[in-house]
């Protein structure tokens, strides 16, 4: 009997009334974690970590690029979770939570190709190459950028839903197409250095600072995405009499 009204209990969060404060309460604490992670993961990378002997120091810009890579696929696939969960089930708060991580994906994209860039001068001797990583990558970025212009551009927030869901959804396609590339075609990106079926080809200072920037990649888009989140469950219901409650609170705290 407990499972099922535990179960109702947590979709009472459903309702954006209900998400509202939760988002609030929870939001500072992975801030802070991003930071205490963040400060780590730098001091590990840019300090511990071994000078790579075929690469020399540039090698250290993996410390922000492959989380920053992660992140720009792994978000956009949340995105689509949430727009599918939308779709099928109608509820607004899955759509808001999908708008709200599209700016945070779209800024990761753009970090991993501007230091993919500063990797590749060095390295491949351009800062842009046409190659399959390369190329899917950038085409995620117009993705993110296309989800937010329409989004915003349709006045009606179900039409807008809607047609944010499709874009997010179809699109999706692309984040698989970006991790195998290395594998279907010829490319010069290398492979990827962690792997579930193999042992790491990287020395283990080094994995432990690229996971750890991992994490605090992780804990920044929950805070910033519930914040977001806030923003616009106030845009949305703007009109309801919670929420010019809420406004009128804050204020009267100003």
């Amino acid at each position: 009997m407990d499972k099922p009204e535990r179960s109702k209990s947590l979709l009472r969060f459903a309702a954006p009334q209900m998400f509202y404060p939760l988002a609030g309460r929870l939001a500072p604490w992975f801030a802070a974690a991003a930071v205490i992670f963040v400060g780590i993961g730098i001091w590990l990378g840019f300090f511990v970590a071994p000078t790579d002997a075929q690469q020399g120091e540039v090698y250290r810009v993996i410390y922000i690029h492959v989380a920053a890579a992660w992140m720009s696929m792994f978000v956009y696939l949340l995105m689509a979770f949430w727009s599918a969960v939308g779709l099928v089930m109608n509820t607004r708060l899955s759509f808001i939570m999908a708008q709200a991580l599209a700016p945070t994906g779209a800024m990761f994209c753009f970090v991993a190709l501007w230091t993919g860039a500063l990797w590749g001068k060095p390295t491949w001797g351009a800062y842009w190459v046409w190659d399959a990583r390369l190329t899917s990558q950038l085409l995620l970025l117009f993705l993110y950028l296309g989800f937010m212009a329409l989004t915003r551009a349709i006045e009606d927030p179900r039409r807008a839903d809607k047609a944010g869901a499709i874009i997010a959804l179809v699109g999706a396609i692309n984040v698989p197409i970006i991790y195998f590339s290395v594998k279907w075609w010829n490319t010069l990106h290398q492979g990827a250095s962690v792997s579930l079926n193999k042992a790491p080809s990287m020395a283990t200072t080094m994995l432990v600072g690229m996971l750890v920037m991992a994490i605090a990649a992780w804990a920044y888009t929950i805070a910033i995405t519930l914040w977001r989140v806030r923003s616009l469950i106030l845009e949305r219901e703007r009109h309801t009499e919670w929420v010019a409650a809420e406004l009128n609170a804050l204020e009267g705290k100003v």
